[in-house]
Parts: C-alpha cells; structure tokens; sequence
C-alpha cells in the first residue's frame, strides 16, 4: 500500500513537471512578467543622473500611471563626496543606497547597476573602452529584453559643452545600440535561447524574448539650450501633484536631496535645476508621430516587430577631411543607428581653460587606392598657437590617419566663444574643412 501510494505521488509530480515544460514550450512569445515590465526605461551614466528627468518621470507615475525603471552604467565610484569620507568602492555602494532611495521616494522601484567604472573626462570613446563596450551592450540588451519598454529615455550621444561627460555619453550610445538590437534574435542569442531545463542548474539559454522599443528620446546637460527648440517635447515642471500637493519640480528637488554625497547645490541653483523644464530631442520612433508629440503619442499596448537600423557602411572612394576622435564616431554612430538628423542640432563643440591646453583630433581619410599627399593649413585667433604646426602628409592607400593637434588659446579670450578652423588640400583641391567652436571658460571636465 505505501509502494503504491509512493508511485501515485512520483506520477502526480512527474505529470506536474511535464505539463509545466509542455506549457513553457507552448508559449513561443509569453507576456511580459508584471514584476518588472516598464513603460519606459532610463539609461544613465551614474547615480543621481535620473534627475534630470526626475520631474517628468514623476508626473508620468502618478498622472499616468506609467511604470519606470532605471539603468546605471555605473556605480559612481569615482565621484566626489560631499558627505563623508568614502571613496572608491566604498563611495560606489553609498551611491548605489542613494540611488534607491531618491528612485523610490517618486515611485520607482527597479533599478540596475553595470560594472562599468566612473571615469572622468568628455571623451566617449574613454568610457566604451573603460567599461569593456561588448559586455556592457549585451547587459544593457538584456535589461531591454526584461523589461520590454515601449519608450527609453537616455544622455544625448554627442559631445557637448556642458558637463559633457563621457560616462552620459557612453550611456546614451548603449541604449541607442540595445534598441537597435534587443529585436534581433541574432544578437546575444544565448540571451532568447529557451533554457534546457528550466528546473534545474546549467542552462546556457537565458529565455528571454527579442524585444523591440517603439521610441527613443535623449536629455542633455548643455549649458545652452536652442538647439533643443522644435527637436522634442517640452515638459513644464510647475504641475502640482494631486497626492502630495506640491510641484513636481519640488519632487525632483526632495529626490536629489537624497543624494548627499553629490549635494553641493546651492538653494538658488537647485531652484534653476529642477524648476526648469524637462526637454527631451526625438531620437526616433518606429510607430509615427511628430518629433515634438508626446512621447506616448502612438504608442499601442501590443508589441511589434524588429526593424533593422542602416548599419555601418562603406565610405565613398575619396579623399576626406574631418573632426576625429569622438566627432568621427558620432558621424559615423548617427548614420548607422538612423539618427542623422542629431548632426544638425549644433555645429562641433568643445571647452578649455584659458589656461590650458585643447585636444583636437583630426582624421584624414583615403579611401582610394592611390596614395596621396595632403596639406594642412590652420586659420587660428589671435595669439593661439597649436602644436604640431601644419605640414604636408603622405597617407596610403584605403588608410585613416589621424593627427592629434594640441592647442593653446590666448588668455584675453576668456568667457567668450571662439572659431578654429583647419583647411586640407589634396593635388591642389580642396578636401575638407573642419570648424571647432570653443568655449574659453574656467570650469568643465578635462577632455
């Protein structure tokens, strides 16, 4: 008797387990898990960057009734502290504590942490590096297949003057990339592969499903702000929340209040920070609408399919003169993710102290198959000086070459903009000419 009621107990269990892998086989694309599927998605570079965009999320939770995650590609490690004495690691978990708190005292509960270290300077190209570029995409990808948004809001890819970090800029590359990509079961396939067993230890497949976004929209922390006319939604932050009877800028100022380790604020520069609106630049939509629509404008509950960006291409076969550095990935970047039109928001940009000195990479292209001599002649302000001075160049067949120019601004040019200009010339004609304007001002991150 107890042999037979020991063998219905394995048949009830075995029955339970095969039913259980008949019904995972049997949903090929099963809905979203409710635990963690958002209406839109936030990518960042550090803890305390959600501010930025602290108001209008909030108003977007409580009117809405949307739901909101975050993605920090880094733990701030490296940042200042304006609360104690932790630093490195140690400041990194602070951070992080921080993060959660502000994020929850206007509603969200889910955010992610990446491995990627805070680094300290403009250059995007220093933070892909840094973080490992291929790991960080494929953990940002699969955050994007988790919690399957509809929306992702993230740092403009560009360089900026402003802050201008890189770390904001390596995050808004990532998150350009992953929803260009979280729809294509080619990409990280392990990722969307069905697990060999999901009762059990050792599946390599992580099965999760392709997702594909329906928009993207970038923020910006320029010290100027006319670009941003007609290129995105404005949101106004003076709205009063109907729960707890304030504006939700002030809600955003109480979220950053949670910050301490980053809270030099004056009162009168918090006011500015959070009483401003909240502008975000269209980025793309792949279900319609105007670039200055609502970002939920268009936007049907049911999911969609993958659309494949342009891609990297071929370039022409040509002599070519331009910006390098950072500048040429972003050319580049732009038309390989459809977003071309971020080209036209202002002309290339950069910081210095008078004081100090300006890197300004420049990239010489020959994409033919003869060699070719090429000139390169500065037209600078008075009394600015650059090293190496312009000199003719051999460059081979199908070869980039790059020339990395440091210059030295005049100090009477400080607090005002200037113009640096470099003309290249190729078998007497004119290849290109690259046009920097720079900021001469005493503050700002090194490059």
């Amino acid at each position: 008797m107890k042999l037979r009621n020991v063998m219905c107990l394995w048949a009830v269990a075995l029955f339970t387990i095969q039913a259980v892998r008949a019904q995972q086989e049997a949903q090929s694309n099963p809905p979203p898990d409710a635990r963690y599927k958002v209406d839109v998605l936030i990518v960042v570079g550090h803890p305390d960057d959600d501010v930025e965009v602290a108001p209008y999320l909030a108003q977007l939770i409580e009117e809405q009734h949307k739901r909101a995650a975050v993605v920090y590609a880094t733990r701030g490690n490296s940042g200042g502290n304006a609360a104690g004495p932790e630093q490195a690691s140690a400041l990194a978990d602070v951070r992080e504590m921080e993060a959660r708190h502000s994020l929850a005292s206007y509603g969200i509960t889910d955010a992610w942490f990446l491995h990627g270290s805070d680094t300290p300077g403009g250059d995007v190209l220093r933070s892909l590096e840094a973080w490992g570029h291929g790991q960080a995409l494929e953990e940002v990808v699969r955050l994007v297949r988790i919690t399957r948004p509809e929306v992702i809001l993230t740092w403009l890819p560009n360089y900026v003057v402003g802050e201008n970090h890189e770390d904001h800029q390596g995050a808004g590359v990532l998150a350009t990339e992953a929803f260009d990509l979280a729809g294509n079961p080619l990409v990280f396939p392990e990722q969307v592969t069905a697990p060999r067993d999901r009762l059990n230890i050792s599946n390599y497949g992580e099965g999760l499903r392709p997702w594909q976004p329906k928009k993207i929209y970038y923020f910006s922390d320029a010290i100027h702000f006319e670009f941003f006319k007609g290129r995105g939604p404005e949101y106004p932050t003076s709205a009063i929340s109907r729960s707890r009877k304030i504006a939700y800028s002030q809600i955003a100022a109480e979220a950053w209040s949670h910050y301490k380790t980053q809270n030099d604020f004056t009162d009168v520069q918090l006011k500015e920070f959070t009483e401003g609106p909240v502008r975000l630049i269209w980025g793309k939509s792949l279900v319609g609408g105007s670039p200055t629509g609502d970002v939920f404008g268009g936007i049907a509950p049911s999911p969609i399919g993958y659309v494949a960006p342009a891609g990297y291409q071929k370039p022409p076969a040509q002599v070519s003169f331009e910006l390098g550095g950072p500048w040429a990935f972003y050319r580049a970047f732009w038309r390989a993710h459809n977003i071309e039109h971020l080209a036209d928001l202002y002309a290339p940009e950069a910081q210095v102290d008078p004081k100090q000195s300006l890197w300004v990479p420049l990239l010489i292209r020959n994409d033919t198959k003869s060699p070719k001599q090429v000139t390169v002649q500065a037209v600078l302000p008075k009394g600015w000086r650059q090293k190496p001075d312009a000199k003719a160049f051999e460059i081979a067949p199908n070869d980039d070459f790059p020339i990395q120019l440091t210059v030295v601004p005049a100090e009477w040019d400080k607090n005002t903009w200037q113009t640096l200009t470099w003309v290249a010339k190729s078998d007497g004609q004119e290849i290109g000419t690259v046009k920097l304007r720079v900021d001469v001002v005493g503050n700002g991150l090194p490059q």
